[in-house]
């Protein structure tokens, strides 16, 4: 569940967003309020907000953002219950307020309005309002045995890590399987391993890395794995093919119907590879 919240001064315009029918929107909770139109509840609120000058954004706005699957199963009952909690986390005490819940798209998702200035003329203190509704979000969750911002977090970093082992397990995979002598050999063998290897090319037309897409994720080399830099996959090809490496990949390539050309510092790391390499093993590098 997520939670967001700020002081705003334009009450009736943004009510009527949450009342809006055209989002299927439907009254969740109302609190000391008998009005029945945006109108009308921008006055009741004035009411209060007449006693106290001094504040101008008189009004707190809220969203609470239950996750997709969570929200599919919460009835009118509970959206209020979730409501009610949200509001005692916030500490905003006995107020008026007024909740809609919107079900037109598939996130379903409660818009909150409630009263800044309290049955005393007193104003809530805004401070920091936006973290506070996150961590009130974060807390109604927990009481109500929803799924937190901590776990959906985990689990995107839990399903990203297996993500980046998959994409490396088929880098590995097309490197054993078709031994690519270039880039573009590279590139071909990836996609028909499932992985769709997106060049990036710089305004001077020249390919400095290369970003990986494989269900649903874009991702650098580098973010995959430290082995997947463009450098290091050239490396790794010239293990492979030695110094023939140097006449695929040195001037131009091919990809997607379009030439372009290594960087100089990156053609110019494959080549410095290659050549300690060679002297390492005691070879020529003659063409």
């Amino acid at each position: 569940m997520i939670g967001k919240g700020k002081s705003i001064s334009h009450t009736r315009a943004s009510m009527s967003y949450g009342w809006n029918q055209e989002k299927d929107s439907e009254i969740v909770l109302k609190e000391f309020l008998h009005g029945d139109s945006p109108a009308e509840i921008t006055k009741e609120f004035k009411m209060l907000q007449d006693q106290n000058h001094n504040c101008t954004k008189n009004t707190l706005s809220f969203v609470i953002s239950p996750t997709i699957e969570d929200g599919r199963h919460l009835d009118k009952d509970e959206l209020h219950a979730i409501t009610k909690r949200f509001m005692h986390e916030m500490k905003l005490g006995e107020r008026q307020a007024i909740a809609f819940v919107h079900r037109d798209k598939e996130h379903k998702h409660i818009h909150l309005y409630a009263n800044r200035i309290d049955f005393r003329g007193v104003a809530y203190k805004d401070s920091f309002i936006g973290k506070r509704s996150q961590l009130a979000a974060e807390r109604t969750a927990e009481h109500m045995g929803l799924t937190t911002v901590k776990q959906i977090q985990f689990e995107k970093e839990f399903n990203l890590r297996e993500i980046r082992t998959e994409i490396k397990r088929r880098h590995d995979l097309t490197m054993g399987q078709f031994k690519p002598k270039s880039f573009g050999a590279y590139v071909k063998a990836m996609e028909a391993n499932g992985v769709k290897v997106i060049p990036t090319i710089n305004k001077q037309n020249k390919l400095q890395g290369f970003r990986f897409g494989f269900d649903g994720h874009n991702l650098k080399g580098s973010e995959v794995h430290r082995n997947m830099s463009m450098g290091n996959i050239g490396k790794e090809m010239s293990m492979i093919h030695g110094r023939s490496i140097l006449r695929d990949n040195n001037v131009s390539i091919k990809l997607a119907g379009k030439t372009v050309d290594l960087t100089p510092n990156l053609a110019l790391k494959i080549t410095k590879f290659i050549i300690k390499r060679a002297v390492d093993r005691g070879m020529g590098i003659g063409y």
